[in-house]
């Protein structure tokens, strides 16, 4: 009997898995499907001209370092988006908070916890900062995050006037360049961050209340919500993800870098708009985040194998954020018939 039922329970939670499996794939058709045919252009060229460059592990282990750091701050700003509002700042906190934690290391010789929690103290002040001035005033947040894009980046070349921060510290070093079983370390942080966050948004109610102020925040008011102290978690979320992202990056060049993160905010934003995040709020999945961020993460690496200027990344990147835009633009127009 009791067997029977340990059956029963195994097959209802493969049953579950299974319908939300499909679930998974029905809300990403699309996009899925574009990654799929990036990878596939790759592949072929690779046979065309005799390698196999995309699918080797090496390469492929290169892309998800890469991209992991993309998804840091990317899942940060899944949440900001869905909420309304916008955060231009978090590659300027990945800068700051690199080289305060390499600075403490290295000029006062501060122990690795008392640099680590330097580093991500970062982050809190500054999505403190963003968190306060949003919620309690009415000036719009691409003014306010802009804003402390240029202090975090002034302070972070002030601080080391302009040079970058070397640090020869092995356990600073594993980081983010440290393996588990072949498993670069910031893959590993990644899968934590992004069940993390998944659960915020689908499990609590703190998920719940994000979608209901980004959907209307008016109504959320009226229903209870205290839209100060979720904007206030939302935007702090954000620093500490790019904080940490920083932190990872700096173990991962061996020094902090005062120019490290320029053009991060454009990547988050171009994954979290492409995986489906609707840019006036409300609407938007981490799972479609994660996707989209290996689109970019693909093809930022496809565009290096094809040897092709990496000026035209920036093109590239420009041309999908608007193309994403255009098709929630569309599916706006469509739903409003």
């Amino acid at each position: 009997m009791l067997n029977e039922n340990k059956n029963l329970q195994n097959k209802s939670r493969m049953r579950r898995i299974w319908r939300g499996f499909l679930v998974f794939l029905k809300e990403n058709t699309g996009i899925l499907a574009g990654l799929v045919l990036l990878c596939l252009v790759l592949i072929i060229y690779d046979a065309v001209v005799g390698r196999a460059a995309f699918l080797s592990k090496n390469n492929i282990m290169n892309v998800l370092r890469q991209t992991a750091t993309n998804l840091y701050i990317a899942c940060g700003m899944t949440m900001v988006i869905i909420l309304g509002g916008i955060d231009l700042s978090v590659g300027s906190v990945i800068a700051l908070s690199g080289v305060v934690t390499s600075g403490f290391i290295a000029f006062s010789g501060a122990s690795l916890g008392a640099a680590l929690a330097a580093g991500l103290g970062t982050g809190v002040v500054f999505g403190a900062f963003n968190a306060v001035i949003i919620s309690k005033t009415t000036i719009p947040p691409f003014i306010v995050t802009l804003s402390t894009m240029n202090i975090a980046r002034g302070a972070a070349y002030l601080y080391t006037d302009g040079q970058p921060v070397r640090v020869m510290s092995d356990s600073f070093n594993f980081i983010g360049s440290g393996y588990i079983k072949d498993i670069p370390m910031p893959v590993i942080y990644l899968i934590f961050i992004v069940a993390g966050a998944q659960i915020i948004l689908t499990r609590t109610r703190l998920g719940r209340h994000i979608y209901a102020v980004g959907g209307n925040p008016l109504a959320a008011r009226f229903s209870g919500v205290k839209n100060d102290r979720v904007t206030f978690f939302v935007y702090l979320f954000s620093g500490v993800l790019s904080a940490f992202a920083g932190i990872v990056l700096a173990s991962r060049m061996f020094s902090g870098q005062p120019t490290a993160g320029q053009g991060a905010e454009m990547d988050a934003i171009a994954a979290v708009v492409l995986g489906g995040t609707s840019m006036s709020g409300g609407v938007g999945k981490i799972s479609g985040t994660v996707i989209g961020a290996l689109i970019i993460g693909v093809l930022n690496n496809g565009l290096n194998l094809l040897n092709i200027n990496s000026f035209w990344q920036f093109v590239v990147k420009g041309v999908v954020i608007l193309i994403a835009v255009y098709v929630d633009f569309v599916k706006k127009q469509k739903s409003a018939k």
